[in-house]
């Protein structure tokens, strides 16, 4: 839930790990290990699979206790997001991207944020990487496949929307419900048999506890009157969820890939529930990352550690469910990561399928400084046109006759390193357009 949250941000200035250094030591220097216009020139990383370990210059390193790092690699920020199932949000995060000076392998941070809608968001979140190395030369090398994660917050949201199970719910169906949320997770992702292999296991545990009670639209129903007997089952409903999933990854970057494909099966099983029910849903997914020829730069050089790179990202994938699960945690199709032209959570049932394109091209391949700062940087700026489509169905054996639902937009991407992109989507579909604001790429 707080990854999730984290995610809804819009913009985040001082998020960038290269922030002013306003109170850092005077012997460090900002620009060590970057070129004058921000570009990276390559290294020799002496690793296997050297396109899995990111460089981190040693210009974006700053040492001293977090005071001494304010507004370089600590900082507190606001946030500014928006979602049309929960309104336009703001709040306040506070970060340390280089927890505990450990040379940019921890990162912790602590969230709050209220919105337009009554939503109202508290968390923590943390994150250690497994495998960094100290470059010789300075700098840090990071594989960015195997690492260990801890979050949790409260979260109360007045108006999710529900408009029924099965690809043929109608708009005029939409209710409305509150949706009271206290979530713990911890999560572990690993490269087998060695740091940067192919194969990546993914394990984890979550504990999820609802309340739930009439929503707040104006004007629409809520979901206990239309939908009684699903709202019943789910009103007050506790899950205990063990997390599984293997995949075949040969992509270059696990955030921002440029090339290669990833193949992957995943199952998350409620086996602990209020009532002793069980449940699980069952994931299978393909992912394919290929360069397409640049419109507005020449691509970069092979001497460069993050080129400008073009790319077509593809996605297709399906999930069932078994068991018995509440309404909010069946496959879902709308909102910020599938069909982006409808709003979260509109198409709803045991089962989806789900398949998109999105061609990421950068306009502004080199970035600029921003003003009234040493070394606040946005590494580039670009725009990525996608197409969607998908369905629901109440098993897999029904997909096949389930109605196509499309979407296709277009949006806006800002990266601040290769692990930091923020982008703003705008989709249209047969109900109208959605905008949605998130950190990181949907697929």
């Amino acid at each position: 839930m707080v990854r999730s949250w984290v995610r809804g941000i819009l913009v985040v200035v001082a998020f960038a790990a290269t922030g002013s250094p306003a109170m850092a030591s005077p012997d460090w220097d900002p620009e060590r290990g970057l070129d004058p216009d921000g570009r990276i020139p390559a290294i020799d990383k002496a690793v296997p699979r050297p396109e899995r370990w990111r460089y981190i210059p040693e210009g974006r390193i700053a040492p001293g206790p977090p005071w001494r790092r304010f507004l370089v690699t600590t900082f507190a920020t606001p946030l500014f997001f928006h979602d049309d199932d929960i309104g336009t949000g703001g709040g306040l995060a506070v970060m340390d991207i280089d927890f505990r000076g450990q040379r940019r392998r921890e990162f912790a941070g602590l969230f709050a944020s209220y919105t337009s809608e009554g939503q109202q968001t508290y968390g923590a979140a943390w994150r250690r990487w497994l495998y960094a190395l100290d470059h010789p030369d300075g700098g840090v090398l990071q594989e960015d496949r195997s690492f260990v994660r801890l979050s949790g917050g409260y979260r109360r949201t007045l108006t999710h929307r529900f408009f029924g199970l099965g690809d043929d719910s109608s708009e005029d169906d939409e209710t409305s419900y509150e949706d009271e949320v206290v979530e713990i997770e911890l999560g572990l992702d690993h490269a087998i048999p060695e740091p940067g292999a192919d194969l990546v296991a993914s394990v984890g545990l979550r504990g999820e506890f609802h309340a739930l009670a009439p929503g707040a639209v104006d004007g629409e129903p809520t979901t206990d009157q239309l939908f009684p007997a699903l709202f019943d089952d789910a009103e007050h409903r506790n899950l205990g969820w063990l997390r599984a999933g293997l995949r075949w990854d040969t992509r270059d970057s696990q955030t921002q890939p440029y090339v290669g494909t990833r193949i992957g099966a995943s199952v998350d099983a409620a086996l602990l529930q209020s009532g002793g029910d069980l449940g699980a849903r069952y994931r299978v997914e393909a992912r394919h990352a290929l360069r397409v020829p640049p419109l507005f730069h020449d691509g970069g050089d092979d001497d460069e550690e993050n080129p400008p790179t073009d790319t077509l990202a593809l996605l297709v994938e399906t999930t069932t469910t078994s068991g018995d699960l509440p309404f909010f945690s069946l496959a879902t199709l709308g909102g910020s990561e599938r069909l982006r032209g409808f709003i979260a959570g509109r198409y709803r049932d045991r089962s989806h399928w789900f398949a998109g394109a999105e061609w990421r091209v950068w306009i502004v391949p080199r970035g600029f400084r921003l003003p009234f700062t040493r070394a606040v940087r946005v590494e580039r700026l670009g725009i990525a046109p996608f197409a969607e489509v998908g369905s629901v169905a109440d098993g897999w054996e029904d997909l096949a006759s389930a109605t196509p639902r499309a979407s296709y937009g277009a949006g806006l991407r800002v990266a601040l390193e290769r692990d930091t992109v923020f982008r703003a989507d705008l989709g249209f579909a047969s109900e109208g357009w959605n905008l949605s604001a998130r950190v990181g790429l949907a697929y």
